[in-house]
């Protein structure tokens, strides 16, 4: 759903439940002024990883209004950045003006230290984001 008339960033991943969620915290966090943002996955699971949850609110990301969803819920109209989160074949092709793929790998399984370092990972990937789009081209 597309609010304000803003361009549209959106993360992907195959579950929708930790990458695309944290990286979906993270966009919200630095730039919601200027872009909306959102995630998705190829095969949502239907939730949202209780680890990403309780790890991201350390860090001060309240995601327990965050929900595993599809890319059949995504609004694709006018997509500025497509983000691709180590999901390979199994993301789908979406139309958006610039599409990166990060490979980052999934924490869903990792011991907690690990996880933390993969919230870092995309916590430097989307600050990244951040400085390439507001670039002037």
């Amino acid at each position: 759903m597309r609010l304000r008339n803003k361009p549209v960033i959106v993360f992907l991943c195959v579950e929708n439940s930790c990458r695309s969620q944290i990286a979906e915290a993270f966009g919200r966090a630095f730039f919601a002024d200027q872009y909306e943002v959102a995630s998705a996955g190829s095969e949502p699971s239907g939730s949202v990883n209780a680890t990403a949850i309780e790890l991201m609110q350390e860090l001060g990301y309240d995601m327990t209004c965050h929900r595993s969803k599809g890319v059949d819920e995504l609004e694709t109209k006018e997509i500025l950045a497509l983000i691709t989160l180590g999901c390979g074949d199994a993301c789908p092709k979406i139309a958006a003006k610039q599409r990166l793929d990060w490979q980052i790998p999934d924490p869903k399984t990792m011991s907690r230290c690990d996880f933390r370092a993969v919230i870092n990972l995309i916590k430097k990937q989307v600050l990244g984001l951040v400085n390439e789009l507001s670039s002037p081209t």
